[in-house]
């Protein structure tokens, strides 16, 4: 062994050509940065104190694992986005109002289910790594590659068949290390793992089953990198091929075959590779010619020449495969995946490396720095292959998913945004319709309410004059209406009471048939005509379907309108006082009479004209007996007591006074003659005689009838006014009504129209914040987009 240590000395220090040109070369590589520390821990080969390509000269140089983990991080937290953009804005689709109907229930359930593909990928994210798998026929090494490359002995290694079934080696958080058997929860000691592995072992485990080994991440800076070691059984052991690579295989990012250098590859391990082809597309295959120090022992090889035959022997096989069997690689790319090293010589020396020996301190044989440059160079490769290769393998299509996923939605959110736009835009036009026909209507129904108050003020005008018109009319043909009246009369007064009032309702209806007659017919057909103007007016300010029932149903009476003229004859007539006694018509209260009659019908038009001043009495007043509207003012003329007073003095002053009765008469007499005095004496004894047996009751009820016809006259007159007044205000509360009821419709359509108006701005107000929110959320998928693009121009693309 010492003779061996000086040799490998005197090679380093340049004795040798051929070994100072390894040394240079690798001092070559060391300079040039070209040996990576991307385990992180010390890869240098110690020799005599110093470092050659010691990991500690580039500590601060980046693992091309790194590429993967800041890789994975990054399209992790960008999956952490979309997971929260696909809740976010799948709770906003949710919470549009349903009366805002722009998104169809298949879209809400498209968007739902992006909740479930999005959490889905993020799991699958969460447990992705570097896997790599091993291969090779029995007792070739696997387990010892692993082991050296994990710096432990972890896998159980030996002579003979160890490894009875898969073992996945991936890093842990924590300082505990146990394993996992297939289909069982409970967390047992690593130690068992050379138990459970080993093919010697009693408890015998199926050829595909797992063994999950957990290893502290912190103790292994490749499991640190996420990357996962699988090893599996020889190929050699079990025709369960294609489930091996079912299991096993399918999410593998690198495959290593192990190699035993001291013999041949064989059909097995070309077998089983072929199948991978087929089933995965170009997988990444590095092949270890492993136990290669025994090269360096085999007395035959002792010449370099022979010993690189034999190499380039081997690496010409193992390229024609990759090449030309396989169709997996270049041959400028199969020529850097092949390797010759020994797993069991770099394991020592990374063990003795790891206690603070030089890493020569574990050679098995002459040659030994060649062949831990070897492994290291596999190392590099090996960790820049895998890294690429998961980065691709692994993000690549989530990447893609997940531009696909923003790009969906964005597309989706258009399109709900489109419409939208488009529900807004009507939402808008009706709006604008709306408000025109509000303001319309308004201007209209101020326009229509002075046309029909004139109009209405019109017909009062009209009704009262023609109500007046008749209604004197029918005043001066007030005697033929009594003389139609034929109930018995008599003078005895509870009989004369009774035809009194009997005359009363006689003349009161009459009066009120005779202007129906004439009136009631014309103003009904006037009313219902200005009614149905009102209502084609009012109709048109407002929409039909807000109008046209309720403006039909107003119209609309059960009965025609009549029009109630109120007389009261009964109140107005209640002071007649009938004179039924005697009068002779040339007596000189008579004479007196008519000569104060003369006085009085001048007098009467001043009383007319004062009654209509007053016309707005009330009307009980003035067909009170005891109201002072029913006297005609007298005060300048005589009434009938003091004219009979007047008559009875200047008969008794004539026969008191004898001698100016003598000297008239006597005057009378000279001037006219006896005789003529005689005659007229008794012509006018024969009048009086006529006269008084004239008197009968047929005369008296003539006389009664005149009686009441004049005092009804003057009765009548006085209310003229106010029953035309009375008439007039029937009519215009008739229409009034009917225009206010009118009035209340377009009120209550155009509070209709107002609240729809109202609901329509607060739709729009509602569409428009979702717009805005549609906007955002497109705009964070464009993001998302953008995001992933960067990603995929660092880590795939560039890959």
């Amino acid at each position: 062994m010492a003779a061996y240590l000086n040799r490998t000395l005197s090679m380093v220090t340049g004795s040798n050509g051929t070994s100072a040109s390894a040394y240079e070369t690798t001092n070559a590589l060391i300079d040039s940065n070209t040996i990576t520390t991307g385990s992180g821990a010390a890869r240098g080969l110690h020799i005599g104190g110093h470092a050659l390509g010691s990991g500690h000269a580039n500590l601060n140089d980046i693992s091309p694992l790194q590429i993967f983990v800041r890789a994975k991080k990054k399209i992790n937290d960008i999956f952490g986005e979309i997971e929260d953009y696909v809740i976010e804005t799948t709770g906003f689709i949710e919470s549009l109002p349903t009366q805002v109907e722009i998104v169809d229930k298949a879209e809400g359930e498209q968007f739902k289910s992006y909740v479930l593909k999005v959490s889905g990928i993020r799991e699958v994210l969460s447990r992705d790594h570097m896997k790599v798998a091993f291969f090779g026929r029995t007792s070739n090494g696997k387990s010892s590659v692993i082991n050296a490359m994990l710096r432990d002995k972890i896998l159980p290694s030996g002579i003979g068949h160890t490894t009875n079934c898969f073992c996945q080696v991936e890093g842990v958080d924590g300082d505990e290390a146990y394993l996992v058997k297939e289909g069982s929860d409970e967390k047992l000691n690593v130690l068992s793992v050379k138990q459970l592995a080993n093919a010697l072992s009693q408890e015998k485990l199926c050829e595909s089953s797992m063994v999950r080994i957990f290893w502290p991440r912190k103790r292994c800076s490749l499991l640190r990198d996420d990357v996962v070691f699988v090893d599996s059984p020889g190929v050699d052991v079990s025709p369960n091929l294609d489930d091996w690579i079912d299991n096993h295989c399918l999410n593998a990012d690198v495959f290593v075959l192990v190699l035993n250098a001291e013999s041949t590859m064989t059909l097995a391990e070309k077998s089983f590779f072929n199948e991978v082809s087929t089933r995965l597309s170009k997988p990444n295959i590095f092949v270890l010619n492993n136990r290669w120090d025994a090269s360096a022992s085999e007395p035959e090889f002792q010449e370099s020449r022979d010993l690189d035959k034999v190499k380039a022997q081997h690496q010409e096989r193992c390229i024609d495969f990759l090449v030309k069997e396989l169709k997996v690689a270049t041959p400028k790319e199969a020529e850097e995946r092949v390797f010759f090293v020994s797993a069991r010589e770099t394991l020592q020396a990374r063990l003795k490396e790891a206690e603070g020996l030089p890493a020569i301190a574990g050679a098995l044989a002459e040659g030994f720095q060649n062949r831990y440059f070897d492994f290291q160079d596999f190392e590099r490769k090996f960790e820049e292959c895998i890294s690429k290769s998961a980065v691709r393998t692994k993000f690549a299509q989530h990447s893609s998913r997940g531009k696909s996923i923003s790009s969906e939605m964005r597309m989706m959110l258009d399109n709900i945004n489109e419409r939208a736009s488009v529900l807004r835009n009507q939402k808008l036009e009706q709006k604008k319709k709306l408000t025109d026909r509000i303001s319309s209507t308004e201007t209209q129904l101020m326009q229509v309410t002075r046309e029909m108050k004139m109009k209405i003020h019109n017909m009062v005008e009209e009704v009262e004059q023609k109500v007046a018109k008749a209604l004197n009319e029918e005043i001066w043909r007030l005697n033929v209406l009594v003389d139609e009246f034929n109930l018995p009369f008599h003078t005895d007064s509870l009989v004369l009471s009774v035809y009194k009032k009997e005359i009363n309702a006689h003349v009161e209806n009459g009066l009120g048939s005779n202007l129906r007659a004439r009136l009631s017919t014309a103003l009904a057909m006037n009313v219902e005509t200005a009614q149905r103007e009102m209502t084609d007016r009012m109709t048109a300010l407002v929409p039909a379907d807000k109008i046209i029932t309720k403006t039909t149903h107003i119209v609309t009476r059960n009965q025609p309108f009549e029009m109630l003229y109120t007389l009261n004859c009964q109140n107005l007539c209640a002071d007649f006082q009938e004179d039924l006694d005697f009068r002779f018509s040339w007596g000189i209260t008579a004479m007196i009479a008519r000569f104060n009659g003369k006085m009085r019908g001048g007098n009467n038009k001043k009383a007319i004209t004062h009654n209509r001043q007053n016309s707005n009495m009330n009307v009980s007043q003035i067909m009170s007996p005891t109201s002072p509207m029913c006297l005609i003012p007298e005060n300048d003329l005589i009434s009938e007591e003091q004219l009979s007073v007047i008559s009875k003095v200047a008969i008794a002053s004539i026969g008191s006074q004898g001698t100016v009765g003598l000297l008239v008469a006597g005057v009378l007499l000279k001037t006219i003659g006896w005789r003529v005095i005689v005659g007229a004496g008794v012509l006018y004894g024969s009048v009086y005689l006529y006269e008084r047996l004239s008197w009968t009751n047929a005369a008296k009820e003539r006389s009664f009838k005149n009686q009441y016809v004049q005092h009804a006259t003057r009765k009548l007159k006085l209310i003229v006014d106010l029953t035309s007044a009375n008439c007039s205000h029937q009519v215009q509360q008739e229409l009034s009504s009917t225009f206010a009821r009118l009035c209340r419709v377009v009120d209550t359509a155009t509070t209709d129209m107002n609240t729809e108006l109202k609901e329509i701005e607060t739709s729009l107000a509602v569409i428009e914040t979702n717009q805005k929110q549609l906007k955002v959320l497109s705009n964070k998928a464009n993001f998302i987009q953008r995001e992933l693009e960067i990603f995929d121009s660092n880590y795939i693309n560039e890959n």
